[in-house]
């Protein structure tokens, strides 16, 4: 049995965290983001990594800062064999030495691919065929320590990035606990990873996400599924921010790019720089979300977008 500190926020970290509580081994405690108001003028909410240590019943450390001192004496005191870190923070090299057997990561890539806060992302947008989850040991310069186990996944070719998401969450949790009982019984050979391969995964943010429909039809589409559904893609319609959360590749017919048709009474399409996209998930600003032979049958499309 491994003495733990969990360390995560968002959903994602949510499965792991359920599994390493059904597991055999301790929790310690988990740390967690601070509280924060969800909205203008909203009440303070919890992570969803807290509500659930809160419904198993685990002590919580809300963290503003990870360099803290406070932070650093607290897991101290708890003198834990290993930290747990998913979806969390930066750790200072000061406090990966307080656990005796180190500290390990899961994350949402195969490493060294896609190193950094967006992965899935980024995998999506590049039109990676396979993507899946790694849990390797922390060091001090960010996701490149040895790699303790990986498991891979298939990426489907409309498939987004919360699509993704939520499959790569299951996936991982258990993927942690595996790698945590091979901790355990000493039978870790972590692999170093090839700098030669690693590429950069940063995160992504609203001004990255409009949509460049003089790309190909295929980049467009991966862009499209890639930001799918935060940031969310959006292209200008008229004076309008249309969101753009679907899509499929459409046939290769000559449009301009950006230029909309509503084909067979049926596809939705805008052109690109070579072929077309088929929107097939829309939303203007303050409406619901509707497919692309609505949009067809209620707006015009000569405005196109851009």
């Amino acid at each position: 049995m491994l003495k733990i500190v969990f360390m995560g926020s968002p959903e994602f970290a949510v499965p792991s965290l359920e599994r390493l509580h059904h597991s055999h081994h301790e929790i310690l405690a988990v740390a967690t983001n601070a509280d924060k108001r969800r909205g203008r003028g909203g009440d303070l909410q919890p992570t969803a990594v807290k509500k659930k240590a809160k419904e198993f019943g685990y002590s919580v450390i809300d963290v503003d800062s990870v360099t803290d001192a406070g932070f650093q004496a607290a897991l101290e005191r708890l003198d834990p064999d290993l930290f747990v870190v998913v979806a969390f923070r930066i750790l200072p090299a000061k406090l990966l030495t307080i656990p005796s057997a180190g500290a390990v990561n899961l994350h949402a890539s195969l490493l060294p691919k896609y190193r950094g806060a967006a992965p899935i992302h980024w995998a999506v947008i590049n039109g990676e065929p396979e993507t899946g989850c790694s849990v390797f040991f922390l060091e001090e310069k960010v996701d490149t320590g040895a790699v303790i186990r990986q498991v891979r996944t298939r990426t489907g070719p409309n498939e987004t990035t919360g699509d993704l998401y939520h499959r790569l969450k299951m996936m991982g949790a258990d993927l942690l606990v595996e790698s945590l009982d091979l901790i355990e019984k000493d039978r870790v050979e972590g692999v170093p990873q090839d700098e030669s391969a690693a590429s950069r995964a940063p995160k992504l943010f609203r001004d990255d996400a409009r949509v460049n429909f003089r790309k190909s039809s295929q980049e467009v589409h991966n862009f499209i599924r890639g930001m799918s559904p935060s940031p969310c893609a959006w292209a200008n319609y008229g004076n309008l921010q249309l969101k753009l959360y679907r899509s499929k590749a459409g046939p290769d017919i000559e449009l301009d790019p950006g230029e909309l048709l509503f084909a067979e009474g049926r596809y939705l399409l805008a052109g690109c720089s070579r072929g077309s996209v088929e929107l097939t998930e829309l939303q203007l600003p303050g409406k619901p979300k509707i497919s692309g032979r609505d949009f067809a049958n209620g707006y015009n499309l000569d405005k196109g977008l851009k």
